[in-house]
């Protein structure tokens, strides 16, 4: 099989780590297969987007949980939830990359649309695994939340989006340490962690 998705989408986000436009065409010539093909693989310029992203944000995820995990016991403040820790961890690496930046900055409406429609390829993914890190704390410390779960990971992922893309949605300079703040107070409130 020529250029399984899996290197589609390898590619796209190599290109994109690069800090270069995704060009279908050029994507296309370089894994030696039509533009046709190329979109059957993955789908239009936008789905290709998405997945590098996904891919790319995934990855970012994962390191970000591997290294509150390999943390020493004790150096996060005492009661911080662990999935609190990986978001902010995981938001502040999003928020200075230069790939993405880049990306957002040359493209910003195609940006905003790839990373932030509630059917793409980014943002449900990302509530998902949001959920997952509650599960995880919610079950550890026996905890009872008022909302449901994936409710409180979309809302987590709509207030983080709306602070690490504030320059774009509304003319703000991104503020991640207030979109810490924020999202720490609304998960520990629906959560009901008392300090």
């Amino acid at each position: 099989m020529i250029a399984p998705r899996e290197e589609v989408v390898h590619r796209a986000a190599r290109t994109l780590l690069a800090g270069e436009r995704l060009d279908t065409t050029t994507l296309a010539a370089q894994l030696g297969i039509s533009r046709v093909t190329l979109f059957r693989r993955v789908g239009n310029r936008d789905a290709i987007l998405g997945e590098a992203m996904w891919w790319l944000a995934e990855r970012t995820l994962r390191r970000a949980t591997e290294a509150h995990d390999a943390r020493p016991e004790g150096a996060e403040p005492p009661g911080r939830l662990r999935s609190l820790a990986i978001a902010e961890d995981f938001r502040h690496v999003l928020g200075t990359a230069p790939s993405l930046r880049r990306f957002i900055d040359d493209e910003p409406t195609t940006a905003l649309r790839v990373l932030t429609d509630p059917r793409g390829r980014v943002q449900p993914r990302l509530a998902e695994a949001y959920t997952a890190l509650f599960e995880r704390d919610v079950e550890e410390r026996g905890l009872t939340p008022e909302i449901a779960l994936p409710l409180l990971s979309y809302a987590v992922v709509r207030l983080g989006e709306s602070f690490l893309y504030s320059d774009v949605m509304v003319s703000r300079d991104p503020d991640l340490k207030a979109a810490t703040t924020v999202i720490d107070a609304l998960v520990t409130g629906v959560l009901g962690v008392r300090d």
